[in-house]
């Protein structure tokens, strides 16, 4: 899988540019059916912490090169994110601060502000060297025993409270709640709720 998540992330690179790779992580259907070339063809939450894993794996030295970096990963990797995007930065001179901040904010949102019942066990961050980034990360809600995925775009995102993702995917929808009233309740600068987009 790492092997080949390389070579695949390499010619879309080549292609086009590390931009493009952040597109089309942000896309459910791209990534699902890219677990599954990479062989993890079974429908499962592992198709999300592989699929990232592999390519945190495939790319490593060849960050610079491709001018893509990947940050985080499962569990306690999760929380080295912060620190990974700042030795991004630190190899491309730029300033840490506001992809930091993207990378908690995102992390947040879909543990806290959501309130949709999933907490979160793994986040994956992806940037370029234009500076723009993409997340994916993964929230499990115990009781149902099921799994939801968050995919963001930073280059789409206007708002970190009000419709921020490109897509959530879960095998049931549930019950959407509107948590537009929470927030214009709420004091400025909080965030106790997010607007759910509908599910990819």
């Amino acid at each position: 899988m790492v092997r080949l998540a390389r070579e695949i992330i390499c010619h879309i690179v080549s292609e086009y540019d590390a931009d493009e790779v952040l597109r089309r992580l942000s896309d459910p259907f791209w990534f699902k059916a890219f677990g599954c070339v990479l062989g993890f063809d079974w429908h499962s939450s592992g198709v999300t912490t592989t699929t990232t894993g592999a390519i945190k794996q495939g790319i490593k030295g060849l960050e610079k090169e491709l001018g893509l970096y990947a940050a985080g990963g499962k569990g306690a990797a999760s929380r080295k994110t912060p620190r990974e995007i700042e030795t991004a930065c630190e190899q491309l001179g730029s300033d840490a601060d506001s992809l930091v901040y993207a990378s908690r904010m995102s992390a947040k949102v879909d543990s806290a502000a959501v309130q949709d019942g999933y907490q979160l066990y793994h986040h994956a961050f992806f940037l370029s060297r234009t500076g723009h980034w993409s997340v994916v990360q993964q929230g499990m809600n115990e009781e149902a025993r099921m799994a939801r995925r968050y995919h963001w775009l930073g280059e789409q995102v206007s708002s970190f409270v009000c419709e921020p993702h490109a897509a959530v995917c879960c095998d049931s929808r549930g019950v959407l709640a509107e948590s537009g009233g929470a927030r214009e309740r709420s004091r400025p600068g909080s965030f106790h709720g997010a607007r759910r987009p509908s599910m990819a």
